[in-house]
């Protein structure tokens, strides 16, 4: 469904660049901060059942929603799909974990095959959303995600049998206690979730609707600590205050529990938020790809294949998950091959790789971008094959940090663990948002973007930027790997 949100808001809500940007950081930060609390109730109260179903639910209320054609439709449905969001994706990948003890090799090699089935759904939903919205209807690429949702929430159900005994509340007592002698704990909870709906409706939104006001504030004359504070407040954006004040919280909580457990046990958690913490700038530069890459697609890239023009939306969004489908069973193998050996590299090593990939994908769009300049036009196997090496790092650092926080957290911990792993995508898509605003292309003075060989170096002088610091970041995890894997306590 990505697929199509940043181009229906510059093409049907009329959104600049930039501010269709932003809007789409705000949106993904607020989809990857919510599984910190959904993770955390989870562990607590909900189970990862409940959670998962609560979620998935919700979810495929904000498709539906989505489906109606107005903006305020747009935003309910997203609000739906934030909430959502935080009840299923953290408790789906934690929920795999309990299958595998702390030490067993095939941890990794399954988490990649669960990321591959992950993948399956994007690419066929990237491909027919993409399709759909671009060339008949934007509203009919919305809906068909909300009924693949419902498929996938039926499938859940029905063979939840498989599952064992894992993924139920862990005290069920507590869900039948009554909340002010009225609303069972359970129902309060399922309550609260679709209440959270219009909270992240107005959060969506709030900076773009209060940037003027921002702005007016900050040139008002104010002078000493109010003026700093303000113009910090501005620059952050609402969310983004908000988002650093959350992180924060959740740094300190995950600080002061760790010393409840032992001096091994603390130690893997510190080593597991050092490596989420390098993951911001990774999913910062990796998520341009629903944002600045999926307009530089539609813009600056030949997409014709044998005299026919496939839509940029379909192309952009399936080529990454069509690589992992791919990839995945080589790299599954290459961890088993490698484990056998001994020799497979440590988790912090793998983080490392991965922004060295990374790099190396933004420098092949550069290159593309040198070979297409006089006309505008990047040719498509630059584009393809740039994809083809962000892929290969994603695989080395996402299924592999999955994997690593159920290794690294404690049990009580692993549902809150998961969600400060997706938190930090949460600061990566906000971090997404400000560099694609960065690198947003101005309009002409009849309201059309400019034209290709203009637009173009202005995407090739990010994406020349954002290799460089990609690679930067791959050297730093990797001379840093020795000192972070002695705090794993021998967990590889």
């Amino acid at each position: 469904m990505r697929a199509l949100l940043i181009l229906y808001m510059t093409h049907v809500l009329f959104f600049p660049d930039k501010d269709a940007n932003l809007q789409y950081g705000a949106y993904n930060a607020l989809v990857y901060t919510m599984p910190l609390l959904g993770g955390w109730l989870a562990d607590r109260l909900l189970g990862f059942r409940k959670s998962i179903v609560l979620g998935g639910i919700l979810m495929a209320i904000g498709h539906l929603v989505l489906a109606i054609p107005s903006q305020a439709t747009f935003f309910l449905g997203l609000g739906f799909l934030i909430s959502g969001n935080g009840f299923f994706k953290p408790n789906i990948s934690s929920l795999l974990g309990r299958y595998y003890t702390e030490q067993d090799p095939r941890k990794d090699a399954g988490y990649s095959i669960f990321y591959m089935g992950v993948n399956i759904g994007a690419f066929l939903g990237g491909a027919i959303c993409g399709y759909l919205g671009q060339k008949v209807s934007w509203h009919l690429g919305f809906g068909i995600a909300g009924a693949f949702m419902i498929l996938g929430l039926i499938v859940f159900l029905v063979f939840q049998r498989i599952l064992d005994d894992q993924g139920y509340p862990p005290v069920p007592e507590a869900l039948e206690k009554k909340v002010g002698g009225v609303l069972k704990m359970e129902w309060a909870l399922y309550l609260g979730a679709f209440l959270l709906v219009p909270l992240m409706v107005f959060l969506v939104q709030c900076d773009r609707i209060m940037s003027p006001t921002m702005e007016s504030l900050c040139n008002a004359g104010h002078t000493g600590t109010l003026q700093y504070l303000l113009t910090v407040l501005r620059d952050l954006g609402v969310m983004g205050a908000l988002l650093y004040l959350f992180g924060i919280a959740a740094v300190i909580y995950v600080i002061v529990e760790s010393f409840k457990f032992d001096k091994a046990s603390r130690q893997k958690l510190w080593a597991a938020m050092i490596m989420i913490i390098f993951t911001v700038l990774f999913w910062g530069f990796y998520e341009q790809s629903g944002g600045s890459l999926n307009l530089m697609s539609e813009r600056n890239v030949d997409m014709h294949v044998f005299g026919h023009e496939l839509p940029s939306a379909m192309v952009n969004n399936a080529v990454n998950p069509f690589y992992i489908i791919f990839l995945t069973p080589l790299f599954a193998v290459m961890w088993s091959f490698l484990e056998r050996k001994k020799i497979d590299p440590s988790t912090p090593m793998k983080f490392g790789l991965a922004f060295l990939f990374l790099g190396g994908g933004y420098y092949l769009f550069y290159l593309g971008g040198m070979v297409g300049k006089d006309t505008g036009y990047m040719p498509m196997i630059y584009f393809l094959g740039a994809y083809l090496v962000i892929t290969t790092g994603e695989l080395f650092l996402s299924p592999i940090g999955l994997s690593m926080i159920t290794k690294l957290s404690p049990k009580q911990m692993v549902g809150f663990m998961m969600g400060m792993w997706f938190l930090a995508s949460a600061f990566g898509q906000h971090l997404a948002g400000e560099i694609g605003a960065r690198m947003s292309v101005p309009h002409a003075a009849n309201g059309e973007v400019v034209a290709a060989v203009i637009s173009l170096p202005i995407y090739m002088k990010g994406c020349n930027q954002i290799a460089l610091v990609s690679l930067g970041g791959g050297a730093a995890l990797i001379l840093l790997s020795p000192v972070i894997r002695k705090l794993m306590n021998g967990v590889h």
